[in-house]
């Protein structure tokens, strides 16, 4: 009995990654053809045109430069070609005063990581540099002498970026995955409070506070993939007119930032609120009505936000202000019936997130506080 149920279980999880690999892969065909032909074309030009043998660094640094990565491809080029550049310089310079060897190359890479760090704080740059001074000195001198190798990764940088350029992929798509991700998680965070009150059960609340506090990588992750679609968005013809979606895209971010923040003080207030039974039934229930409404309004935003075309991303924010606004009209004690100081402070709380949310869904600040009763 013990073995089928460990085979089934097996069985799911191959399952599993199967489906997980495929997705990947047929999410990677468009960017594996921009590397293929970066690399080749990188090599046969400095091969054929520039006349150098075997240059393997061309092809390396495009690979390299237009990696899977979020990081901002522009800054991931010139890491690549000045890392590359830099690390030839000092490998040469090295092997000149020290001659070659295995405890000359553990002098340089030493030496030469520890420069990298000084100079950039880049992952890709400090890799690159030390990469490039060891392979220096441990393999022969070129015929061409040691500085085509960094004309070779120089030409792998400027055919990365030129694929980028002609054939990019819509920089709008990455953002709006992170979005909804994002709004995913902040809409789990509302229902698991909203349950945490139903059931009067503060560890459930807990446990929405530290939903929200994993959610900050994903902020992170989102703020580099929008700088990485800036960058396309400014050097791909096809996609400059998608700069002004990118740019309200970014701020709703900040705002959506917020909210996260201070969903995060709230659930951590709701925890103590529900130890310290400081809502009444009727309180209890207006208060988690408000959340699961609050939580289906991020919903409609999180549709608004990843629309693909304008029209529907407009309707969606319509859709979401809307609902956001019904709910921030409630927001005063008297209305939810609290009564007690503590049952107060987490309504006073849940004001500002909400018009973090109203901002978020592009509403104007000033509009958005007159959306909350007076106090």
């Amino acid at each position: 009995m013990a073995t089928g149920t460990g085979f089934s279980a097996s069985t799911r999880f191959l399952r599993g990654r199967v489906r997980t690999g495929i997705t990947r892969s047929r999410n990677s065909v468009m960017p594996a053809a921009q590397m293929t032909a970066a690399a080749v074309g990188a090599y046969a030009f400095a091969e054929y045109v520039l006349g150098h043998k075997g240059p393997l660094f061309a092809a390396t640094s495009a690979l390299i430069a237009l990696g899977f990565s979020r990081d901002p491809r522009l800054r991931r080029v010139m890491e690549v070609g000045l890392g590359c550049t830099i690390g030839i310089v000092v490998g040469d310079l090295l092997l000149h005063w020290l001659g070659s060897g295995i405890w000359q190359a553990a002098v340089v890479l030493f030496f030469s990581i520890l420069l990298a760090r000084f100079l950039d704080g880049g992952t890709i740059f400090t890799t690159q540099l030390g990469l490039q001074s060891l392979l220096v000195v441990l393999l022969p001198v070129p015929p061409g002498g040691p500085f085509t190798r960094s004309l070779d990764a120089v030409v792998g940088g400027l055919f990365a970026l030129l694929l980028t350029v002609l054939i990019p992929k819509d920089p709008r798509r990455e953002p709006r995955k992170d979005v909804r991700m994002l709004l995913h998680e902040l809409s789990k965070v509302l229902r698991e409070c909203a349950s945490a009150l139903h059931y009067s059960d503060s560890t459930q609340a807990w446990h929405a506070l530290i939903r929200g506090r994993n959610c900050q990588p994903l902020v992170d992750a989102m703020r580099q993939s929008l700088r990485a679609s800036g960058e396309v968005a400014t050097l791909a013809p096809a996609y400059r007119r998608h700069r002004d979606t990118l740019d309200k895209l970014e701020t709703s971010l900040d705002y959506i930032d917020l909210a996260l923040r201070n969903s995060r003080v709230f659930a951590r207030r709701l925890t103590s609120a529900i130890n310290h039974a400081a809502l009444s039934d009727e309180a209890t229930q207006n208060i988690a009505d408000v959340l699961q409404e609050t939580a289906m309004a991020v919903d409609s935003l999180s549709a608004g936000l990843a629309a693909m075309n304008d029209s529907e991303r407009r309707a969606n924010l319509r859709t979401a202000r809307l609902e956001l606004s019904a709910v921030a009209a409630q927001l005063h004690p008297k209305m939810l019936e609290v009564r007690k100081l503590e049952g107060e402070t987490v309504v006073m709380l849940f004001r500002p997130l909400m018009v973090d949310l109203l901002e978020a869904a592009g509403m104007d600040s000033n509009e958005a506080r007159d959306a909350l009763p007076p106090l």
